[in-house]
């Protein structure tokens, strides 16, 4: 039985067979060696490329989105007053933000209320005055042209009740302007002006206001992924953003700590751009501990359904050249091999192997400047072998 056969043959009765078995035949192929007078062969420490369930990740660039945000200006005209929150406050909805002089706004609505009165006072006066006609009309004492005159009149006192009821409206409308709450929670800026400023609809935003939690990021998949994602989940790009079956998303933040949080797919674009070739797709995430920020770039991975089997060895093992990435192979005849590979991810202090090498094949991981393809060697077992 050959050694890479030996080494996959071990590998699925038990990792402490596998390395027992290794040892022992590194040690006898030295005493054979010394038997025969020749040099004992180079030392070199050996690990077998094993199998492991792996699920795959899709990585992308996102950028943060707060659902909600606002730039708060100032709705009328005045003397801000009162500043009620600190630069960079956490508020919650309809909290108390700004105060803006409000006399000028009281006088006004006091000034529409008396409008009122005075449009009430003629409108029963108008009726008094139609009534007095219409009975004068029908003793045939008065023309029906003064009958129609006092009726017109009535119309226009009406019309003037109405429109006085429509000036308490807007006064007290801007009345309720002169105080600022915040239209939803979250956290504000800071603020670019000062008590005692002048403030209005002219000026700048006297602070923005950004939802915190939940948040979206954004972020673009190619035309070959998007497929490939509606392939996997057998979703629609209508149905992605709705069904269970939707992926879970995960994020990386800038410092390279991984988010303990989940987030969902909520929404898929419904077209893809014709100058990248890719389509905005956007996931939710909780975002308790506030740790997304809007406008925060993040590494963004989707997460496989299915986990694949695949191939691994020791990072030790990998080794690079002009031509590309390869690692030393020790074959049954205890003989190096050079071999070049495609690889994958890095899985911890282990790497994917894509092509190139089976399961059960041994690669060195130590004692690798002390050979060179061709040569025999004396492979011993590594102290800790992956995947174990």
């Amino acid at each position: 039985m050959s050694l890479a056969t030996k080494n996959s043959f071990f590998r699925h009765r038990g990792p402490a067979l596998a390395v027992a078995a290794l040892a022992s035949l590194g040690v006898s192929y030295a005493a054979l060696a010394q038997d025969q007078g020749d040099a004992p062969p180079p030392k070199v420490s050996i690990a077998a490329a094993y199998t492991e369930e792996i699920t795959d990740e899709a990585v992308f660039i996102g950028r943060a989105e707060a659902i909600d945000k606002v730039d708060i200006v100032a709705r009328v005209n005045g003397f801000l007053e009162t500043q009620d929150v600190e630069d960079g406050a956490l508020v919650e909805k309809d909290d108390l933000l700004f105060t803006i002089e409000p006399d000028l706004y009281e006088a006004t609505l006091e000034s529409r209320k008396a409008d009122l009165d005075r449009a009430e006072a003629n409108l029963e006066l108008a009726k008094v005055d139609l009534a007095r006609k219409e009975e004068l009309y029908r003793r045939d004492a008065t023309p029906e042209s003064e009958r129609d005159i006092a009726r017109a009149n009535e119309l226009v006192a009406e019309a003037e009740v109405k429109a006085a009821h429509a000036a308490i409206q807007q006064a007290e409308l801007d009345l309720s302007y002169t105080e600022i709450h915040a239209p939803f929670a979250g956290r504000i800026g800071r603020v670019e002006t000062s008590v005692g400023d002048v403030v209005g609809p002219t000026n700048p935003p006297l602070v923005n206001l950004v939802s915190e939690a939940p948040i979206y990021v954004n972020f673009s998949l190619n035309e070959k992924q998007f497929t490939s994602v509606l392939e996997q989940y057998g979703e629609s790009a209508a149905s992605l953003a709705e069904s269970n079956k939707s992926p879970n998303v995960h994020l990386t933040l800038p410092n390279g700590t991984a988010l303990d949080e989940t987030g969902e797919i909520v929404f898929v674009d419904n077209r893809i751009d014709p100058l990248t070739g890719a389509i905005t797709v956007r996931a939710e995430f909780p975002n308790a501990d506030r740790l997304i920020i809007d406008g925060q770039f993040l590494s963004v991975q989707i997460e496989a359904l299915e986990p694949t089997l695949q191939v691994l060895i020791p990072q030790a093992a990998l080794q690079r050249d002009q031509r590309g990435e390869f690692v030393l192979v020790v074959n049954d005849k205890q003989m190096v091999e050079q071999r070049y590979i495609t690889t994958g991810d890095v899985e911890g202090t282990a790497i994917i192997v894509t092509d190139g090498l089976r399961e059960g094949e041994s690669v060195i991981v130590e004692g690798l400047q002390r050979v060179r393809p061709g040569v025999a060697v004396d492979a011993v077992v590594a102290s800790e072998q992956p995947g174990e």
